[in-house]
């Protein structure tokens, strides 16, 4: 039969065993509350913000550099250097500025026939309706003259379709009566009123009848006015209708024109 251990050595037993749960929990709370490791970090690159680049914008001509640049024009158009001339556009030059009897550069390229010139101005933005002291525009000159060129470039470039001369007249009317046939058809297509009456009391029509000399090309002119609505029943100032001022005239081919224009449709 087995003894039983004496008492004491129960008591060293117990101890023992009591001292080992308390090491055991002691193990267990400080595994349960120690900190954490902390984690290494990755530096982050940083960046700096380039500032916006700037475009310089160009300095304005100053009073002196504009003068200079506008006389420069004055004498490119004198000699007709349209190199020079484009130079002193780019430099600055005063597309506006009145020269000898109130011409504008334009009106003075246009009068003095440099038509690359006259081109490059309106181009430039130079005013095609600016009138000088007998009151005449690079269109209105243009359009009398039969500069095609330059009035091309005045109509693509705002010119009054409806502007006048010192005369009362359209440029449709001196046109007219000097026989240009694509300058009358370019104005008419732009809308140049045709029958409007100047200071004399004529149209157009009346103008290539009484001022033109019955050329093949008046005729094409006449015919171009009655085609685009010109009245052949509007008699000039003095009450004379245009088919009695061309059988006056003894221009046959012109009457032969009215005479189809009121001939019943």
């Amino acid at each position: 039969m087995q003894q039983s251990p004496p008492p004491r050595a129960r008591r060293i037993r117990r101890a023992l065993a009591a001292s080992g749960l308390a090491l055991a929990a002691g193990v267990l709370t400080s595994c349960a509350t120690a900190a954490p490791e902390p984690r290494p970090t990755t530096p982050q690159p940083t960046f700096t913000a380039e500032p916006p680049t700037v475009t310089p914008t160009p300095s304005e001509p100053s009073d002196e550099e504009r003068a200079a640049a506008t006389s420069a024009l004055i004498d490119a158009i004198a000699s007709g250097d349209t190199a020079a001339a484009s130079a002193a556009i780019d430099a600055g030059a005063d597309l506006e500025q009145r020269g000898e009897q109130g011409r504008t550069p334009v009106v003075a390229a246009t009068k003095t026939g440099q038509v690359e010139i006259a081109v490059l101005l309106l181009e430039a933005g130079a005013d095609p309706n600016a009138q000088d002291d007998l009151q005449d525009s690079a269109f209105l000159y243009a359009g009398a003259e039969g500069l095609d060129d330059i009035l091309r470039a005045t109509l693509d470039h705002g010119a009054d379709v409806t502007s006048t001369n010192r005369f009362g007249g359209t440029a449709l009317i001196p046109a007219s009566e000097h026989g240009y046939v694509s300058t009358v058809e370019m104005l008419i297509e732009a809308g140049v009123p045709v029958d409007h009456i100047n200071n004399l009391g004529w149209t157009a029509l009346h103008e290539a009848i009484i001022l033109g000399n019955g050329s093949d090309d008046h005729v094409r002119v006449v015919a171009a006015l009655l085609n685009a609505g010109a009245d052949p029943r509007l008699p000039e100032g003095n009450g004379v209708m245009p088919r009695d001022l061309a059988v006056s005239n003894g221009y046959t081919a012109i009457v032969a024109e009215i005479d189809r224009a009121l001939a019943p449709a």
